[in-house]
């Protein structure tokens, strides 16, 4: 990859992946501004999707921890569910080189606006648990597996999607679901991540760079969630699920080039 690393474009890289990782940790989105950055700045598109998975483990990884350290997420309780996303994202990233994906890939954005519509009016988004719908067992089979699975075969929106079937199958409330779906998250981005690197695919000096800015946005990102909670992370997922149909049927009808 002939694109040379100055000081200016190191700088661009780490502010992106920050500002990226600070949405990312509350909202899900973060690839919204990540792949297009770099993108932008030469790589192609397999480039550019692998080592924004690179990035991306940061910032989830960091996040993850951060939950885990203040007692938000019991990591034994969800074994299960962390396993079937792992099988679930490398069936995705395998299934993505074989299957055409172009009904999913129209339906892509009603789906993520559907979801931003359900925080936005459900009187369940709430930083208070409810009453789960399906067991642990139950729920690592259905949204681990099948979330998994989307992730490996297109990815954008995993984090609210993760986070919409802890508040509804789980139970709950907004602060920890998002705390359990960024640690699902990590485990999806992992299993994406070791097939890109088995093809070569990861360009790891941006990715190495990015994954700092990413750390230390996801940080300040997940202490918000505990302080500010739903006052947060409802107008944020909202939004972003708004931005991320936009690009997403941009793409699809050619509005733009990427």
């Amino acid at each position: 990859m002939d694109i040379e690393l100055t000081l200016q474009l190191v700088l661009v890289l780490f502010a992106v992946a920050f500002v990226a990782g600070f949405i990312d940790s509350i909202a899900g989105g973060g690839g919204l501004i990540t792949i297009p950055a770099l993108m932008w700045i030469g790589l192609p598109p397999a480039a550019a999707l692998a080592t924004n998975k690179l990035q991306a483990c940061g910032g989830s990884f960091f996040a993850s921890w951060y939950f885990v350290r203040k007692g938000m997420v019991e990591l034994k309780q969800m074994k299960l569910a962390i396993v079937c996303a792992l099988v679930g994202s490398a069936v995705g990233t395998i299934a993505v080189q074989s299957v055409d994906g172009s009904v999913l890939k129209l339906l892509l954005p009603f789906l993520i606006l559907a979801i931003g519509g359900y925080f936005l009016f459900s009187k369940k988004i709430s930083d208070t648990d409810s009453a789960r719908v399906l067991s642990p067992r139950a729920f690592a089979f259905t949204v681990g597996l099948g979330v998994g699975v989307y992730d490996g075969f297109f990815g954008p929106g995993t984090g609210s999607f993760f986070a919409l079937g802890f508040v509804t199958l789980a139970g709950y409330g907004i602060a920890k679901a998002t705390a359990h779906a960024k640690v699902m998250n990590f485990a999806t981005n992992i299993s994406s991540l070791l097939f890109f690197t088995l093809g070569g695919k990861v360009v790891w000096s941006m990715g190495l760079i990015m994954l700092a800015g990413q750390g230390l946005g996801a940080t300040l990102g997940s202490r918000l969630v505990l302080t500010k909670g739903t006052k947060l992370i409802k107008p944020l997922v909202v939004t972003m699920s708004l931005l991320m149909s936009v690009k997403l049927l941009a793409e699809h009808y050619h509005f733009y080039p990427l």
